[in-house]
């Protein structure tokens, strides 16, 4: 299925291409690249971000065979508009040590097991949890905002070794999450030749 790219789209990142040379990228770096500063209009992510192609590619084939999406806001849910994804935070309640976004990844976690494409664009406290866990995701985007542990569950993640997208400031938030999940999305399934 084609996406239809509204001329404002198309325009944005026009301008978004004369203002930052992108095209030294590999492909789906380069995707979550755009996405990311499009939605947030800010050209910094272009340093500030953290991936790595071969990740980001067995991550678009997880992702485009089926593997669930975990989201830890309805927020971010909200931004990705062409698959359905699981958020448990409606369920989640918070008890001495956990809070109700780290309890909402252990429920997530039971439901999808291991393989998921985890989306994570608010709580620091969600990373924190799903580092917690032997949850072998196929990605985790990290992309927790705030003063408090933002910076700092981001880094842990980088230092777990799993697949990844973050970045290294305390910026972060639930639309640049859901735009480096949907620069995956939109991104076109490779077409392999068929051999005879």
């Amino acid at each position: 299925m084609n996406r239809v790219v509204h001329p404002i789209e198309q325009e944005s990142f026009r301008r978004l291409r004369a203002r930052l040379d992108t095209s030294h990228l590999p492909p789906l770096t380069r995707a979550v690249v755009e996405r990311v500063i499009h939605s947030a209009a800010d050209l910094d992510y272009a340093t500030d971000l953290v991936m790595d192609e071969s990740e980001l590619e067995k991550a678009h084939t997880a992702l485009h065979t089926g593997a669930p999406v975990v989201v830890d806001v309805e927020m971010v849910a909200a931004g990705i508009t062409r698959r359905e994804t699981v958020c448990r935070l409606k369920d989640a309640r918070s008890g001495p040590g956990m809070t109700r976004s780290a309890h909402a990844i252990r429920l997530a976690y039971e439901d999808v097991g291991p393989g998921a494409l985890w989306v994570i664009g608010c709580a620091p406290t969600a990373l924190e949890e799903l580092l917690k866990l032997d949850a072998s995701p196929a990605l985790v985007i990290g992309l927790p905002v705030g003063f408090v542990g933002a910076a700092e569950s981001k880094a842990a993640l980088r230092e777990s070794g799993l697949p990844a997208v973050s970045n290294v400031s305390e910026k972060g938030g639930s639309a640049v999450a859901a735009a480096a999940l949907n620069a995956l999305l939109y991104h076109p399934v490779p077409k392999f030749e068929e051999t005879s």
